[in-house]
């Protein structure tokens, strides 16, 4: 049981906000691309598999970030506990659970079209290597954006066995959405990160955060209101899409304080309502 209790910890199964994160792109990316006039039996199958799909990446993620993170998570207030910085899993443990996870990934990922799976294996370097750019570069957030939005085009493929275009106006626009908070969440951490030597867009733009958040969402906004032009939803999604928005503009960034790390944890949750919300407005102009 104590055991169980650590890998449950180690894969972060207790904060469901990480997986969620993972798996709005990827249910967004199919609910563009599917058609509903065929039913909805494989439509719920996909989300199903792609729901667990990121729960199992995700987990293995969070390990290799703890295995390559070990020195800096034991010197930060918040992390040191974790269970490879505090030495109560070694790395080798680690490794095994990060392999087990990612074969689970394997059997998922197989259920789909060969498209989906060579670009799925594709981004596995940049995922497992996301860990080490805040190391070398301010923009780890981005790199982030980039790794965890990739299901949008994965959701895509899936349906259409093809990328295009619009996919892709999508995905960008999503990657701002990341970039915006998981700086956020960086705040967390900034005063031990700074002392440590680590870099992040959070450290960044420490003097002009909230500017840089509207910036981001911004152009989130501007991606999505060009996808929903490319894919001609009608009216419904231009009004449905001004509450999420709004949800961002005047309650994240109002609430955001880079001083009190608890309000920046309560902002960064609240983007799984943001993911839901979006999955919403997508799903009812694809049906209606």
């Amino acid at each position: 049981m104590d055991q169980l209790k650590l890998f449950i910890d180690l894969a972060r199964l207790k904060k469901p906000i990480g997986f969620m994160l993972l798996f709005w792109p990827c249910a967004w990316g199919l609910t563009l691309a599917y058609d509903f006039s065929s039913g909805l039996k494989n439509y719920i199958s996909y989300l199903i598999l792609f729901f667990f799909g990121s729960v199992l990446m995700r987990s293995a993620g969070c390990i290799v970030n703890d295995i390559l993170d070990k020195e800096f998570d034991s010197r930060v207030s918040r992390t040191k506990n974790r269970p490879i910085a505090s030495g109560k899993v070694s790395i080798k443990t680690g490794i095994f659970y990060s392999l087990i996870l990612c074969i689970f990934a394997l059997i998922v990922l197989i259920n789909f079209n060969f498209l989906t799976i060579f670009l799925a294996l594709a981004s596995m370097p940049l995922a497992f290597t996301y860990p080490l750019m805040k190391r070398y570069t301010y923009w780890p957030q981005l790199f982030l954006g980039i790794t965890f939005n990739y299901g949008l085009i994965l959701g895509w493929t899936a349906v259409q066995n093809q990328l295009d275009f619009v996919a892709i106006i999508f995905y960008f626009g999503a990657i701002f959405w990341t970039l915006g908070y998981d700086t956020i969440y960086g705040y967390q951490d900034i005063k031990d990160d700074e002392i440590i030597g680590l870099k992040s867009t959070s450290i960044k733009f420490k003097g002009n955060a909230k500017k840089f958040l509207f910036l981001c969402y911004t152009f989130l906004l501007i991606f999505f209101l060009i996808g929903g032009y490319k894919m001609k939803f009608n009216i419904i999604f231009y009004f449905l899409t001004i509450i999420p928005f709004l949800h961002l503009f005047a309650y994240q960034i109002k609430i955001f304080n880079l001083d009190n790390p608890s309000s920046c944890l309560r902002a960064f949750k609240s983007n799984n309502l943001f993911g839901f919300i979006i999955f919403l407005n997508f799903l009812i102009c694809k049906i209606f």
